[in-house]
């Protein structure tokens, strides 16, 4: 099928083959081929450029973009969502800069802090925070245990051709023919204040589904196939991620959403699917038939490269701790499992420092792994075809009274009405497992934490270290694999010995035509429907929790900067930045969030970066301070800036949460330092606190350890220039050394933000 030069292989996953093949290089699709892209002239296909016009994604963005050119965009997007741990920041950021209403309809879920169950009435008051502001500022609020956020926004705002914004990573609506984007929360504010989401024309890379899936492998094998093949490589980076062929037509819709949501683990900017009679149909079941339109590529559209996947040869897969990508066909790990969960100790022992843990081999009895906990939760696993699939193949089964046990998150009120009407959630019930309320609260460490030692199998979206709510700093480790719900039921109906879905002889089929009777009777009994009524003269409530920001000073002339923290993993997440879990509670206090910092993975990187922050604040008093005076070696103080640094190697991969830059902020940290950022969200939200976003490629062989320092002199100057390499002094144990730091592709606006030293400054200018 693929015709053209570039990267054609196989992913393997095993013995056999796991049919993806990828070419990195410009295609042209006519007629169901791919044409090499230095062939399309000779074909009579247009110019790369003109070609482009004919992805599905750049009729969205062209119809969303408010600049006439489309090499850089603009986008204003059609609706927003956040959930509890994020919209207080937000809108405490947009207040600051002179909010009066919501512009566009604003969602306001409370899926993540739901349980309330750390920190007293902290999580309770930001709720009715919320909901104050939503009727305020003209929102919609979702109580909590109502419904998971994308579940909510599938159902009551995704549609073809629209363009959402959400303040959690796993924004993803590309099943519906939506493009959604999971950003920062300072992205969120600007949309508010009727500002744009800037960026430069996104990449581009068509996903060819071919074949259907075989009975037992469900939406997360296809997905942790997809991540598997392409996360290390960086193959979608940052891009668009454009899904269609005639392999689309064997899916049902929640099949595709359960695909859709996990790619953000490929690290792509968004995604986008092709949409046909199905999509019309199950948007006619939830009441909005009029907003299905056809979405397709256009003959002869120019795609920057060309995923293909039969998705007839996909397996049950599994993904290894600590990371989405770490994965293999469930045959293959049963294959290796000694070696293979050896591997997981030893990054047990390397990334999280504990060195002690019993080894994972001692599950393996028999020949058999055995593993003590299932979770079949959140907006990848909760879905009604997915807890379908679980009960029937749970039905007449039990779990057993041993360690093994199994819980199951519905995503949505409409949801779990559905499988309680249908008896599914009898079934589960009666076969042991226990039903929870819609929650995200086990994907992200909050819910269902397993036994010290324990290992977890989850249909939800991550398994970075401390996501199961571990505390290796304490002595603490559990972990999670990521599999689908089918073999999670399988593994459930086997007493917890791991088992793929496809080894049963009884396995229900996934059928594309298979959607539910969608009844929204519960979220008109609870939600707040405030979209274009706000109420300006309600006062927003606040709990004892609920903080301002600190406020920043702009960019001095010249910084001098200490290292915090310096970290030489490969990548580093944003819950090892700020980590997740029960310090989320705290998110609405900015100093009290900003002491979990780095907890997890540097201690000292909290009291260090202080005891800068200390010194600096003493400067902005007394210049000539003699603790000030011995800090700056004889720089002057008047002019010159003190801060702290984080030196990581490609930090950012996962969570969109903005407190893993704003935390380093509010501990007076003014710049990250690295080879390459993980993912754009992350780099726009160190740039949006105000922080310098360094690129050094060679930053590894500097060897910066904590209390080394960068001076940085002329720096306001250079940015004012608009420089994109900088001339910068790294001194260690008293020896200078020059060294470049560069800012590549760094706009005007980013730079006005890092002068006026954070977002929130910038617009009250």
């Amino acid at each position: 099928m693929i015709r053209g030069p570039g990267h054609r292989g196989r992913a393997r996953f095993g013995g056999k083959d796991t049919m993806i093949e990828i070419t990195p290089s410009g295609v042209y699709y006519r007629a169901g081929q791919f044409l090499p892209g230095q062939e399309g002239p000779a074909a009579g296909l247009p110019s790369p450029d003109e070609a482009r016009k004919g992805t599905m994604a750049y009729g969205i963005l062209a119809a969303h973009n408010t600049l006439e050119r489309m090499d850089r965009l603009a986008i204003r997007f059609d609706a927003m969502a956040s959930h509890d741990i994020t919209y207080v920041g937000i809108i405490q950021t947009a207040r600051a800069s002179g909010l009066k209403e919501f512009p566009l309809p604003y969602v306001l879920t409370n899926c993540h802090n739901s349980l309330c169950a750390v920190g007293g009435t902290i999580n309770e008051d930001d709720h009715v925070f919320g909901l104050s502001a939503a009727k305020k500022y003209g929102g919609e609020f979702v109580p909590a245990h109502q419904a998971v956020i994308h579940s909510y926004m599938r159902e009551r705002y995704a549609a073809p051709g629209r363009m959402i914004l959400g303040s959690d990573s796993h924004t993803r609506y590309g099943a519906y023919g939506t493009m959604a984007i999971g950003e920062g929360g300072p992205e969120l504010a600007r949309q508010l204040l009727c500002k744009t989401y800037d960026i430069a024309y996104p990449k581009v890379i068509a996903i060819y589904l071919t074949g259907a899936p075989k009975p037992g492998v469900g939406p997360q094998d296809v997905a942790l196939a997809l991540i598997g093949a392409t996360f290390k490589e960086g193959v979608v980076k940052n891009a668009v991620m454009e899904f269609f062929g005639p392999g689309v037509a064997s899916l049902s819709m929640d099949y595709r959403a359960g695909i859709d949501v996990m790619t953000t683990e490929t690290a792509c900017l968004s995604s986008v699917w092709s949409t046909d009679e199905r999509t019309r149909e199950h948007l006619t079941a939830l009441g909005r038939g009029d907003q299905y339109k056809a979405q397709a590529p256009a003959e002869g559209a120019y795609y920057d490269g060309v995923i293909a996947l039969d998705l007839s040869t996909v397996e049950p897969m599994i993904a290894l701790p600590f990371h989405p990508s770490n994965a293999y066909t469930i045959r293959e790990f049963k294959a290796n499992m000694a070696d293979l969960l050896h591997q997981v100790d030893v990054a047990a022992a390397e990334q999280l420092g504990v060195k002690n843990a019993a080894p994972l081999e001692e599950k393996i009895v028999d020949g058999k792994f055995h593993v003590d906990q299932g979770v079949i939760a959140g907006c990848s696993g909760g879905t009604y075809q997915n807890l379908v699939r679980a009960a029937e193949i749970l039905k007449g089964s039990a779990i057993g009274a041993d360690e093994f046990w199994l819980s199951c998150y519905p995503g949505s009120m409409p949801i779990n009405l559905e499988l309680t009407r249908k008896g599914y959630i009898a079934d589960l019930m009666a076969a042991g497992a226990t039903i929870r309320s819609c929650f995200c609260g086990p994907c992200f460490g909050a819910g269902d934490v397993p036994a010290n030692g324990a290992f977890s199998i989850r249909h939800s979206t991550r398994n970075f270290p401390n996501r199961e709510g571990s505390k290796p700093g304490e002595g603490q480790i559990s972990y999670v694999a990521l599999m689908d719900a089918r073999s999670i039921a399988a593994t459930a109906r086997n007493n917890g010995v791991l088992t793929g879905a496809d080894e049963l002889a009884d396995i229900p089929a996934d059928r594309a035509d298979e959607d539910w009777s969608y009844d929204d009777s519960a979220y008109k009994s609870r939600v707040y429907y405030g979209v274009g009524r706000a109420k300006p003269d309600t006062e927003l409530v606040y709990g004892p929790n609920i903080a301002d920001w600190p406020e920043q000073i702009a960019l001095p002339q010249d910084l001098l900067l200490t290292a915090a923290a310096a970290i030489y993993d490969p990548v580093t997440t944003t819950d090892e930045l700020i980590p997740s879990g029960e310090t989320s509670s705290y998110r609405s206090n900015p100093l009290r969030l900003s002491e979990f910092a780095l907890s997890r993975k540097d201690p000292q990187y909290v009291p260090r970066a202080k005891a800068v922050l200390a010194v600096e604040q003493l400067r902005r008093k007394d210049p000539s301070a003699p603790e000030v005076v011995e800090a700056l070696g004889g720089r002057d103080g008047r002019t010159t800036g003190l801060g702290s640094f984080v030196m990581a190697l490609k930090p950012g991969d996962g969570s969109a949460r903005e407190q893993a830059a704003s935390c380093q902020r509010v501990l007076g940290g003014c710049a990250d330092l690295c080879a390459e950022f993980a993912t754009k969200r992350y780099r726009s939200n160190v740039v949006n606190w105000g922080m310098l976003p360094f690129i050094a490629e060679d930053v590894k062989d500097w060897n910066v350890q904590p209390g080394n320092q960068l001076w940085l002199p002329g720096i306001r100057a250079a940015l004012e220039k608009g420089e994109e390499t900088i001339s910068a002094v790294l001194i260690q144990n008293g020896q200078e050394k020059p060294v470049t730091v560069k800012l590549p592709g760094i706009t005007q606006e980013e730079r006005d933000i890092i002068l006026a030293g954070c977002l929130i400054n910038y617009y009250a200018k």
